[in-house]
């Protein structure tokens, strides 16, 4: 038997249905995975409501899940039936007790991660990951800003950029969250934008930075580009206020000779090899203790329509996981 959450018309959380579905078989390259835990994310909502097409309908939604293997198809390598694995990954289709997906999109869970954080952390984490190691690679005595500080990315990025050596600056909208970022051990903490760069000059005593990770968007830009010392970077890998539009690239001329990037983790992960070295950094830093992932709210995956009231109502915090 198998259930799944369903999507057969575009809408609000009521249009999230469960119903009993066909238990795939695996086609060549692929592998069937029995969910232990799926993660919640923004993006589900994006893919529930339709501003994210999916590729028909009815359709089955979510990103990130872990589970276990129980078949592959043929020419399967990258794991095998009993492997503990998890994912944060295209295709939609996490919501549900089991699924097919490309063996090679998977990673082996160690046994010392709970399938809970597994599925609480994989695509916040692995965002995360790629930029600080890759996008722009920080090193120990940095100072850096990461916007949305309390947010699920950002409360990653503040304990992993500490734990790599770095000052952090976060950059948040309440009082509650700034507490929220800086028990995660963000240095100093800004609330809203309108002072932001008059704090940055005097933070760093005029030398500015060499990087933001902005995941606000319309809202932060310009802010952030102010921030930012000759040469700088501006890492925009998100818009929660808005999409960004430059209508001259010229600015980025005017405020030092700016480098700017629109990164996603789709392209970071894409080849094998980078997936896997993801994850491994991942599950270190989280092995280690170095970053926490706090798992706040949990609901029954039948229950998704109720988690999706809560995470748009703003009453979650940390992560939240979806239970079959």
């Amino acid at each position: 038997m198998n259930h799944a959450i369903r999507v057969h018309e575009y809408g609000g959380p009521e249009k999230l249905v469960w119903e009993e579905i066909p238990l795939p078989a695996p086609k060549p390259g692929e592998a069937l995975v029995r969910h232990q835990a799926v993660g919640l994310n923004y993006i589900d909502v994006y893919f529930r409501t339709g501003l994210y097409k999916a590729p028909a309908l009815p359709a089955t939604i979510g990103m990130e899940a872990s589970g276990i293997v129980e078949a592959v198809g043929e020419g399967v390598t990258a794991v095998a039936p009993g492997d503990r694995v998890a994912y944060a990954t295209a295709p939609i289709g996490a919501y549900a007790e089991a699924r097919t997906i490309k063996a090679d999109r998977l990673v082996r869970l160690p046994d010392a991660i709970p399938f809970e954080s597994a599925a609480a952390m994989m695509l916040q984490g692995m965002t995360a990951c790629f930029l600080l190691t890759r996008t722009y690679a920080v090193r120990p005595g940095q100072t850096i800003l990461v916007h949305a500080a309390a947010g699920g990315v950002g409360l990653i990025m503040v304990q992993w950029a500490k734990a790599l050596g770095c000052t952090v600056i976060g950059s948040v909208s309440t009082e509650e969250k700034a507490e929220l970022a800086r028990a995660h051990g963000a240095d100093h903490i800004v609330v809203g934008l309108e002072t932001l760069p008059a704090r940055v000059k005097e933070i760093t005593a005029g030398a500015m930075l060499p990087v933001v990770y902005d995941s606000v968007g319309r809202d932060s830009f310009v802010p952030s580009l102010d921030c930012l010392a000759p040469y700088g970077m501006m890492v925009s890998y998100g818009n929660a206020s808005g999409p960004v539009a430059i209508p001259d690239i010229g600015i980025l001329a005017a405020k030092g000779s700016l480098y700017l990037t629109r990164p996603t983790l789709a392209t970071y992960t894409a080849k094998r090899e980078d997936l896997e070295a993801c994850a491994k950094g991942l599950f270190e830093v989280v092995s280690k203790g170095a970053v926490q992932i706090r798992v706040n709210q949990s609901f029954a995956l039948k229950d998704a329509a109720e988690a999706h009231r809560a995470l748009e109502g703003r009453r979650t915090t940390g992560s939240t996981v979806l239970l079959p």
